[in-house]
């Protein structure tokens, strides 16, 4: 590995994240600042917000975030590494351009971005550089310095989240009843998102499908090296919105377990591969629909743990962003990775994970800020 210790040229960290509601009044204020330009109705919003309410209309990926940026600075430290790390969201408080426009003000000229989202996708990846553009525009308008913004490639495959996830999986199968534990299935749920741009993304196409099934491979893997038994699993697919004739990725993660309770089955762990932390699409959608579902067709499951603040996933990103910056300087270190894929690129290309209209991306080949 490069010398963990030098950023250079980089002189902070941005962590970019979703943001969410903190509070029953922030829910509507937050989804309209989601579907901006969609045209959905506020009685609309109230609706879908429902679930939000259930937990007191605060969603958790904040306070996670915090927890995340506080586990970073303190690593970066313990590691000798002199990095200020920021934090800014898409939806909500603190916003990506508040947050730019501090760093700007407080000097800093390059900066790595990490965003909570560890695959190819439009809306994981094109969205968050579109983003960064519109606040790096929101700066140019303003007369203040534009910094050089650069994005930590994918790190779905890195060894620091992977096995974290692994070791979830081990502990949720100790959870199951015994006599149900070794018959057990592996569901592997991740976002969906519409078949149209899960067959554009990436620099090739199919790189959101691709990506998640070598992780799942990875992780059924590595448990079954460590209990002997070699597990059958599948990749399914939770959280749709959007209008019902758009096709969508499938199956459901509730109409899979119903398929596995059909075939006799005896219980099953739910995987969520796709996120980083517990956020709402976990703690509603799986820990509350999907487990419900469960419960209606007495099938056993467990969820198994997201990364969140793993002390190997934030030592990652430490690995991440010492790489990137050795790439920089024109070093060429290594670029750890599990699975059949390989490390990411550095640098989105032209056409990557492209979305329904042109829009300038930031942070990327064909960023209007290089």
């Amino acid at each position: 590995m490069p010398d963990a210790t030098d950023t250079r040229p980089y002189d902070a960290l941005l962590l970019l994240s979703f943001g969410g509601p903190e509070g029953p009044d922030d829910v509507v204020p937050f989804l309209e600042n989601v579907t901006r330009g969609r045209g959905i109705p506020r009685e609309r919003l109230k609706e879908v917000g429902q679930h939000y309410y259930l937990f007191g209309g605060v969603s958790p990926i904040n306070a996670q975030n915090r927890r995340l940026l506080a586990a970073l600075r303190e690593d970066f430290a313990a590691a000798g590494l002199d990095l200020p790390a920021y934090w800014g969201n898409r939806n909500w408080a603190p916003y990506l351009t508040d947050t730019l426009r501090e760093m700007v003000n407080d000097g800093r000229r390059r900066i790595l971005v990490l965003a909570t989202s560890a695959y190819a996708s439009y809306s994981g990846c094109r969205q968050y550089r579109e983003n960064l553009a519109d606040a790096l525009a929101a700066l140019e308008r303003e007369g203040l310095p534009l910094p050089r913004v650069d994005k930590l490639r994918h790190y779905f495959n890195h060894p620091g989240f992977v096995r974290p996830m692994a070791d979830g999986v081990l502990a949720a199968l100790a959870e199951l009843p015994e006599g149900v534990r070794a018959g057990a299935h592996l569901v592997f749920t991740t976002h969906s998102i519409p078949t149209a741009q899960a067959e554009t993304s990436g620099p090739d196409g199919g790189a959101y499908v691709a990506q998640h099934l070598d992780v799942a491979r990875a992780i059924a893997d590595a448990v079954r090296r460590e209990t002997g038994v070699d597990r059958p699993w599948e990749l399914v697919y939770q959280s749709r919105s959007g209008a019902p004739h758009v096709p969508w990725l499938e199956p459901d993660i509730c109409d899979h377990l119903e398929e596995l309770h059909g075939r006799g089955v005896p219980g099953a762990v739910m995987v969520p591969i796709g996120f980083v932390s517990d956020h709402m699409e976990v703690l509603y959608d799986l820990d509350t629909e999907a487990k419900a579902k469960a419960e209606e067709l007495g099938l056993p499951v467990v969820r198994s743990a997201t990364v969140g603040a793993d002390p190997r996933f934030v030592a990652a990103v430490r690995e991440l962003v010492a790489e990137r910056a050795a790439a920089e300087r024109g070093e060429r270190p290594e670029r750890c990775a599990l699975g059949a894929l390989g490390p990411s690129h550095d640098v989105c290309p032209v056409g990557c994970c492209p979305g329904r209209e042109a829009r300038p991306a930031a942070a990327g080949a064909d960023s209007p800020y290089a």
